[in-house]
């Protein structure tokens, strides 16, 4: 029997399982995809919130501003890239000066540091690529952007690192009372369990049904982005928002992590919570609102578009809460989820030591891990000395970012192991350049069916049925 069940392996869960490895506890991760960090941890806009959009008093707005003071650290003890850029709420007229004037006030509420209103004339001093019709803007230097999945994977690896179990492909189907927790079943398979974190995102209301809690919905929200080529990124440095609306923050601007520049969300409600589709639709908010903000914004640099489901809740704030003795709802972690996730850790658990867990501090507890950009940054002189002792890191294997058969190699290696196309290219950027794959994606397949000693042609883009090659021609190489 376990201590501490998980149900899904987002960002949220894998940050709680994280911070509960750190005591003696049997620890389980479920997660009914091929891998973590499948929903939208993967999919999102990778913003560190400074904390001024949520209401005073609400679980959004402490755990934001929390979760923003913890994020710097966590990343540094993970291994994550992270960075701490800024955020400029833009306004094009009086009205919109309005809103600003609102979002400071509740900003300054919620004790969220260093919030000021600039003027036109420093504010494109800051960012000359804005539009001249934007007249001032509301400027967080708290806000920063990090790289969501990369977090996702990290926090759930240092977990394993630290004795937990990852247990993927593990579709919740039902959850039963026992006398001493509950039974969490799949088709097929099992697990007991004193206690329940329900982290399952936008399925996270069907967990809480299965054992009669009704009380909340989750519904998606469809968000589109395009992204652009690492060589625009100098176009912007902070992150840059339009003023919000009822359906969110709008359509933003930012760099990433990795110096590309995203572009978006959309933001529309939808029913069907498989439906990751993009659309001509999305695609031409994005551009007109993107034309509106800047000046020039190279849309012919695009490399890739993606889609992701927010879980929106219907009580407006988090839900955080125990319906039942053992059971903890972590639902509707819609933005600014990411933001607040050290945080909601942390609160899940002061609410399991109020609950009675007991929570004994391992001695052995390791919080760090090696990046996985250890090599790709390294100076020359290192380069050369691991290369020497393992000429697997000297073969480039993407040649758009440059990742090598050793780097590729190690991270097939580490928890929580890939064992699919896209695994691998969130852990080390081989496919995410401009090519996408095409020269890389082939010598990828080789080196996971080498490694997993899987069948070359079993090999998968993202798990299930998404499978890249039909079969062995008679000259031996897969189509």
């Amino acid at each position: 029997m376990y201590d501490v069940t998980v149900i899904g392996a987002g960002v949220v869960g894998g940050l709680v399982a994280r911070a509960l490895s750190k005591y003696k506890l049997n620890i389980c991760i479920l997660e009914s995809e091929n891998d973590v960090a499948m929903g939208a941890s993967k999919a999102n806009s990778a913003i560190v919130h400074a904390g001024f959009d949520a209401k005073a008093g609400t679980l959004k707005a402490k755990l934001n501003v929390r979760g923003n003071q913890m994020m710097e650290e966590v990343c540094k003890e993970l291994g994550v890239k992270y960075k701490n850029n800024g955020s400029l709420v833009v306004g094009f007229s009086e009205e919109d000066r309005a809103v600003l004037g609102e979002l400071l006030e509740r900003g300054k509420a919620n004790n969220v540091e260093g919030l000021r209103i600039i003027e036109k004339d420093e504010l494109h001093q800051m960012e000359p690529n804005l539009s001249d019709d934007i007249i001032c803007a509301l400027y967080a230097p708290t806000g920063g952007i990090v790289c969501p999945y990369t977090l996702t994977i990290s926090a759930v690896g240092n977990a394993m690192d630290n004795g937990a179990e990852l247990k993927c492909n593990f579709k919740v189907t039902d959850i039963e009372e026992t006398e001493n927790g509950y039974r969490v079943s799949s088709e097929n398979d099992s697990v007991t369990t004193r206690y329940i974190i329900n982290c399952a995102g936008i399925y996270s209301d069907e967990i809480a049904k299965m054992i009669g809690d009704n009380s909340f919905d989750i519904h998606p929200r469809r968000g589109e982005y395009i992204l652009l080529d690492r060589e625009n990124e100098q176009i912007f440095s902070h992150t840059i928002f339009r003023t919000p609306s009822k359906m969110g923050k709008g359509i933003l601007i930012t760099p990433t992590v990795h110096n590309n520049l995203l572009l978006g969300p959309t933001s529309y409600d939808m029913t069907d919570k498989d439906d990751k589709d993009t659309t001509a639709v999305g695609f031409e908010a994005i551009l007109n609102s993107t034309k509106e903000t800047a000046k020039s914004v190279p849309i012919n640099k695009t490399i890739t578009s993606f889609c992701g489901l927010r879980s929106v809740g219907s009580t407006g704030d988090f839900i955080i809460n125990s319906p039942k003795k053992g059971f903890i709802n972590v639902a509707g972690i819609e933005s600014p989820g990411l933001s607040s996730s050290p945080a909601i850790a942390e609160y899940i658990e002061e609410m399991l030591k109020e609950d009675g867990l007991e929570l004994i501090l391992k001695p052995e507890y390791n919080p760090t891990r090696k990046p996985y950009y250890a090599f790709h940054e390294a100076s020359a002189e290192e380069k050369n000395a691991i290369i020497k002792e393992n000429p697997a890191y000297g073969r480039i294997v993407c040649r758009c970012e440059g990742i090598t058969e050793g780097e590729i190699v190690d991270a097939i290696r580490r928890n929580p192991q890939p064992r699919d196309l896209d695994g691998v290219k969130r852990r080390t950027r081989a496919q995410m350049g401009r090519c996408q794959g095409g020269f890389c994606g082939p010598y990828v397949i080789e080196i996971l069916s080498k490694e997993l000693d899987i069948p070359y042609e079993n090999i998968t883009k993202f798990g299930g049925e998404s499978l890249i090659n039909v079969e062995i021609t008679k000259g031996g190489q897969s189509q």
